[in-house]
């Protein structure tokens, strides 16, 4: 299944305004498998294939930088089978994906701890970030072994041992000086948080980058996800008004 915009493009992009930044909690695997009575690993399967089509309605819609948040760190509590399950399908879709997101201009960065992970797949997500490093059609950041506690805390033990080491002036330390340590600093916060399967809370989710996004909470299930509903949610947005914390127009 192809990245790369098709000529139907001009028809699936949103004439309204659209975000830099679009992320996504992707939800509902299990339930879909199970309403179908297939096995829960094929709701993980077709949830794949959901990321590709999002993938490429994120290029055909303008969308410069797409997050998604593919493994969270409490989703080590899962049984065992399943994360190694979950592993798989990541490493098979890094190496079977990322030749394909090169061409198409994706440019790839796993944000999360990764400490603890497995060698290969450090090693996978090392080649792709260095492979892409250099395009500019879309920014893909992929949430691994992510969770958003967890990724403050980190920032702000980095913080604490530049300030020790001279490097950083605690008097100096303000809101930009804590999103530069996060491991999203490079990128715009997200504009527009979705999240699909009904449920309508961010899960440890870019707590602090979501500060003034606009939340669109779907009842579709992650494995019917594609081009058309994140149209509607990016047009919903687009229909929002965005006040940061200021007066609207009357």
């Amino acid at each position: 299944m192809s990245v790369v915009a098709d000529s139907n493009a001009a028809q699936v992009a949103s004439t309204g305004r659209k975000p830099r930044h679009v992320a996504i909690i992707m939800d509902g695997n299990g339930r879909w498998a199970a309403q179908r009575g297939l096995p829960h690993g094929e709701g993980h399967r077709r949830g794949v294939d959901a990321v590709r089509a999002t993938v490429r309605a994120a290029i055909e819609l303008g969308v410069g930088h797409l997050t998604l948040f593919s493994f969270s760190s409490e989703n080590w509590s899962r049984p065992v089978e399943e994360v190694d399950f979950l592993f798989g399908l990541f490493r098979r879709y890094i190496r079977r994906d990322v030749a394909e997101l090169h061409a198409a201009g994706v440019r790839i960065t796993v944000i999360g701890r990764r400490a603890g992970l497995p060698v290969d797949i450090l090693s996978l997500i090392e080649e792709a970030e260095q492979l892409t490093a250099q395009n500019r059609t879309l920014q893909l950041i992929l949430a691994f072994n992510y969770g958003a506690r967890d990724e403050i805390v980190r920032a702000a033990t980095r913080m604490a041992a530049d300030a020790r080491d001279g490097r950083l002036d605690p008097a100096a330390i303000d809101e930009a000086t804590m999103s530069r340590y996060l491991d999203t600093g490079p990128f715009p916060d997200p504009d527009l948080v979705i999240r699909t399967s009904g449920e309508q809370r961010l899960s440890n989710f870019l707590l602090w980058q979501l500060a003034y996004a606009e939340l669109v909470f779907l009842p579709v299930l992650w494995p019917d996800f594609g081009a058309d509903a994140l149209k509607a949610a990016i047009d919903e947005f687009a229909g929002r008004s965005r006040r940061y914390g200021g007066r609207g127009a009357r």
